[in-house]
This record gives structure tokens, C-alpha cells and sequence, in this order.
């Protein structure tokens, strides 16, 4: 059988960096060349970076797009590395000839894929099914396209596809066995949700059978605004069985030998399954044996909540450094929230690059100064003190306030100094609020809810709690000190707006209410279904009436990283003024 060792490049990528993009491809060719590739691939949209949403209806975006992609072509071989083939994604247009389809979007832009080879782009092709659901909105922005394309590398016919071409019945899988390809190439850019490695392995499994082959599932990492990425590169022989597994959150090039059938003598041509037309170009003869030196192994895993933890990282991370900020600047009540936001901002950023403001009124409890104090000691942030009580008591003389208007005051008083803060300094705000408290619209709009960025806005606050406790035992497991006070997390939650205040004054448990919330937020699940579940219909009706009235609140409230089947925002979209209740 022929050897074939393939360099799976699961790196990451920045929208509309085209000449940044293209840098990182050749530094990561050079790498797996300098190690005996015979295949270098990268991911889904690799040159343009993903999503690039309405950016592929920009026709001077489009053609930049090809031009960079054939001058790749031309630098990769003139740099020595061209006798490699090199997989990689980007953004294309149909031909000139379908550009007028009724329903299409305007110039017909391609989630593309191409095959860099000698100098030249050998091969085109553009994904087939095109996920229209969640966070997609491909049907938006690209036609699909009707080929299947084969690689002949080493002796071996590789099949080609992209992302949605693996979790759709149908098109190029078994299009790559009736093809008779030796390995099927899937390139990638995966939004990261919680479980969804386990989904991603199961269905890589089965697709490899049904394709007759070994799989090779390539990932992308790093952020792009709301998503995130999180490798876990697969590769699978044609039973399921795991040959190779990357890293998660992290860029590695995941170097493989492989023995794979060889091709048939005569090319594959014509049209396969699903009336897909095969695109086949040789590039190379089998090559001569060789002692393997990259067999293949397993990255270690991670739980879900250290997952979950590495994503939140992860997106605060992109979005800073994407956006060309160098440091962030948080609100600190001296609460689970805002501790927990601060911990993930020191880990992406460090902690000089993390700046905190404590901002108490007269409802402010000594013990919320001091934890917010012991916070920025365990972690080592930068922490400031300016008091909001003379100006509160400004804005009373010149105006009566009372109840929830007296509360809301106080919270944007302080939302108000943390952009004053941030307008100076140049730091970004980064807002605290969790997804329990932006589903049922506990949060008030101008104060709390402003910045930049909301680090776990897809977060319960039982994930919270989960995921601060998680934070501060694995300090304890490396003999570090834990970010997190040990009193903002056994405190019941409280937003200090007034005498006695706790969150249970409002809102139900929390245990109960993200029950009730996760079922009608992440699972869409109806008003009776939910009774059904066991919650009783006095209280379900009314966290759906909270839920259902707060919609404004949250198209308002800033971006932050997906975790969850269904963030609000992206995933989420509800009209403003609705009547509809459950």
C-alpha cells in the first residue's frame, strides 16, 4: 500500500487579514515540508478567515481574495516548498456563466477550497451542502458547489469536501466512495459548543465507513467575535477507528504516516452519487517506502468544564488582540460575575493587562469591597477605588427618583465611569452579565450591560458558580493561589442596590430557573413541554413572560463567546415588538 504523510496545519486564522493569513499558510508549509510532507492542508476559509459574513457580498473583497490566493501560489514556489500540494479554504465566485441565478446571492461567492501546487492553483472546488441554521447563514452568502474533487498525491486519490459536507446525508461522502478514493480530506471551521467534540467524533466515525475510507477531519482554532474555535483535528481509518486526535485551543501541525490504497490505474471521471461531477487532477507518483516516524496518538482530552473554561479564554483572548486592544477594564462588585470574568481576562490577557474598578455607593457592603480587594491580590490585576455616592447623591438633588429607578441610577452611574474610564485610558469594557440574568432581563440597560465585549453571557449562573470552583481547584492542584474569593462564591448573589438585597427578591432559585431556561432558551421546547418536565405552571409562566419581555434588552447587550447550543444573538433571533406568549 502507498505511504502517504499528511501535515493537518489546525491553526488559526483573522477575517479579512488576507496577507496575514497567507503568511501563517507558508509558515506552516515550511514546517511540514522541512518534515517530509507529501500533503500539507489547512482549514475551511483559511485565506479570508471565517465567518466572513456580508463581506463575501463585497465584490473588491472577492477578487482580493483570488488575487491573494494565486499569489500564494506563486510565493510558496518560489520559496522552495511548491512540489508539496497545499489544501487550504477561501473566498471564491461561480462562474461568470451562473452569476444571474434567480435567489442567489449577489456575484455568487463560493465557500471555496483549492489545491496550490508548482506555483499554480491546480484545483478549485466549493462546499456543497450549505448549513443554513444557528449561527449559519450560508444560503446568504454563497452558491454551492457540484463537484467532487480528487487529488492524486503519492499515489493515492484524495477526496475533498468542506465542513458541512460531513454533517449532511449524502454529496461527497458517498460521492468519495464511488470515486474509489484512498482518504477523504475534510477541512473545517467548527464553532465550539459544549458536547460537541463527542458529536464531532461519533459522526467522523460514521462517515469514514460510509465512505469506504480513512478520514481525515482538519479543525480550526482560535476566535472570531462570538465563536470560537477548538481544533480537536480527527483522523479515522475506514472502519472509525481513531488513527489520530489534535490538541484542544491550540495551534499544532499534526503530522501522520498513512498506508492507504492505492489508485486505480485509470482516474475516476464522470458524474457520482448525488450527480456530482468528479474533478480529478494528478499531482504525484506513489512514493518510495520510508520508515514512519509520525504514527499517530491522542492529544489529552478536557473535561467539559475546563472546555468550557478554555472557550470563555479563548474568545476573550480574539477579541482583544483581533481588534488591536491591549488591555480590558471590569467593573468589580466583588461578586461570583465579575470575579469569574476577571479570572478569565488575567488568564487570556495577564494580569497587568486586566484592570478593575471598584465603584461602591451606599448599599455597597464592606465584605463586597474587601472580596473585590482579595480578588485583585490573588490575581494580581490592577485595582482602582472611585466611590459613586456623591454623584448619585448630585443626580438626587436635581431629580426625585424612586424604587427601580433609584437602583437603575446607581448602575449606570457606574456604567457611565467605567466608559469614562475606558475613554481615557483606552482599556475595553468588558460587561459581567450571565445568560440567567439576560434571559429574564435582570440586568439594567446603560449600566450594567455596557462594554465592549460579555465574556459569559452564554453562561448560566449555575455554570458560573461550576466553572469558578473549577477555576480555583486546579490553582489549588498546581499550588497556585486561587483567583477566585471564597466568599463571592458562598455569598448569596446580590446586586447591592438597595438594603438587604438578593437576587432570590426577584428571580426564582437559580438551580430551577436555569432548568426552566435552558429547555425554553437552548432547546425551544413550549410552555406545556416544560410543565411536563416537572416545573409547575405558575412559575414557568412567569420566566417565560421575563424572558419573553426582556428581547430588547438583550439586542443591546454586547457580544460574548458561544458556548451553548443557542446564544443569545447569533443563534437567537426573536422580533422586538411580539405578542406571542406560551
Amino acid at each position: 500500500m502507498p505511504q502517504l504523510r499528511i501535515a493537518l496545519s489546525q491553526i488559526d486564522s483573522t477575517v479579512g487579514d488576507l496577507a496575514g493569513n497567507a503568511d501563517a499558510v507558508l509558515r506552516w508549509t515550511r514546517h511540514g515540508v522541512e518534515r517530509g510532507a507529501h500533503l500539507v492542508a489547512f482549514p475551511e476559509m483559511m485565506l479570508t478567515g471565517y465567518p466572513v459574513e456580508d463581506l463575501a457580498l463585497r465584490a473588491s473583497f472577492v477578487s482580493a481574495s483570488g488575487e491573494a490566493l494565486r499569489a500564494l501560489a506563486a510565493r510558496l514556489d518560489e520559496e522552495g516548498l511548491g512540489e508539496v500540494p497545499v489544501v487550504l479554504g477561501y473566498l471564491d465566485r461561480a462562474a461568470e456563466g451562473i452569476r444571474e441565478n434567480v435567489g442567489q446571492p449577489a456575484g455568487a461567492p463560493r465557500n471555496a477550497g483549492a489545491v496550490l501546487h508548482r506555483g499554480e492553483v491546480v484545483l478549485t472546488f466549493a462546499k456543497h451542502h450549505l448549513p443554513n441554521y444557528g449561527v449559519f447563514d450560508e444560503f446568504r452568502y454563497f452558491v454551492r458547489g457540484e463537484t467532487l474533487p480528487v487529488v492524486r498525491v503519492g499515489g493515492v486519490d484524495v477526496a475533498l469536501a468542506i465542513c458541512e459536507d460531513l454533517w449532511q446525508d449524502g454529496g461527497r461522502v458517498p460521492a468519495a466512495r464511488a470515486a474509489g478514493a484512498g482518504l477523504l480530506l475534510v477541512i473545517n471551521a467548527s464553532p465550539y459548543e459544549v458536547h460537541k467534540d463527542d458529536t464531532r467524533l461519533d459522526l467522523v466515525r460514521k462517515r469514514a465507513r460510509e465512505a469506504g475510507c480513512a478520514l481525515a477531519y482538519l479543525a480550526m482554532v482560535g476566535g472570531q467575535d462570538e465563536l470560537v474555535f477548538d481544533g480537536d483535528t480527527l483522523v479515522v481509518d475506514r472502519e472509525g477507528e481513531v488513527i489520530a486526535r489534535g490538541p484542544q485551543f491550540a495551534e499544532e501541525c499534526l503530522l501522520l504516516d498513512l498506508d492507504l490504497p492505492a489508485a486505480a490505474q485509470e482516474p475516476p471521471s464522470g458524474t457520482v452519487e448525488d450527480g456530482l461531477r468528479v474533478d480529478h487532477v494528478t499531482l504525484s507518483a506513489a512514493v518510495e517506502p520510508y520508515a514512519p516516524e509520525f504514527p499517530g496518538g491522542e492529544a489529552p482530552r478536557l473535561d467539559d468544564t475546563e472546555e468550557m473554561y478554555e472557550a470563555l479564554v479563548a474568545g476573550v483572548r480574539a477579541y482583544v488582540r483581533k481588534n488591536g486592544f491591549g488591555s480590558v477594564l471590569i467593573g468589580l462588585s466583588g461578586g461570583i460575575d465579575s470575579a469569574l470574568c476577571a479570572a478569565i481576562a488575567c488568564d487570556a490577557l495577564g494580569p497587568d493587562q486586566v484592570f478593575g474598578l471598584s465603584m461602591p455607593s451606599a448599599y455597597s457592603s464592606v465584605h463586597s469591597q474587601d472580596d473585590a480587594r482579595d480578588l485583585a491580590r490573588r490575581t494580581g490585576l490592577n485595582l482602582r477605588t472611585v466611590a459613586v455616592g456623591s454623584m448619585f447623591d448630585a443626580y438626587m438633588a436635581a431629580v426625585e427618583l424612586t424604587g427601580l429607578a433609584e437602583e437603575n441610577l446607581q448602575s449606570r452611574l457606574r456604567g457611565t465611569l467605567l466608559m469614562a474610564v475606558s475613554n481615557q485610558e483606552g482599556h475595553i469594557v468588558l460587561a459581567p452579565g450571565n445568560k440567567s440574568e439576560l434571559a429574564v432581563g435582570y440586568s439594567t440597560l446603560y449600566g450594567d450591560s455596557v462594554g465592549a465585549y460579555a465574556p459569559i453571557k452564554d453562561v448560566y449562573k449555575t455554570g458560573v458558580y461550576r466553572l469558578a470552583r473549577w477555576r480555583n481547584e486546579v490553582a489549588e492542584r498546581r499550588g497556585q493561589t486561587p483567583p477566585i474569593p471564597e466568599n463571592s462564591i458562598a455569598k448569596p448573589p446580590s446586586a447591592e442596590l438597595r438594603p438587604g438585597q438578593v437576587d432570590t427578591d426577584s428571580l426564582p432559585d437559580y438551580d430551577e430557573l436555569d432548568r426552566v431556561l435552558e429547555l425554553y432558551v437552548d432547546r425551544d421546547q413550549g410552555r406545556a413541554e416544560i410543565i411536563a418536565a416537572g416545573h409547575t405552571a405558575e412559575l414557568v409562566t412567569e420566566i417565560l413572560r421575563k424572558v419573553d419581555t426582556a428581547e430588547y434588552k438583550r439586542r443591546q447587550y454586547p457580544p460574548g463567546t458561544k458556548i451553548s447550543p443557542k446564544v443569545f444573538g447569533k443563534d437567537r433571533r426573536l422580533p422586538l415588538t411580539n405578542r406571542w406568549r406560551e
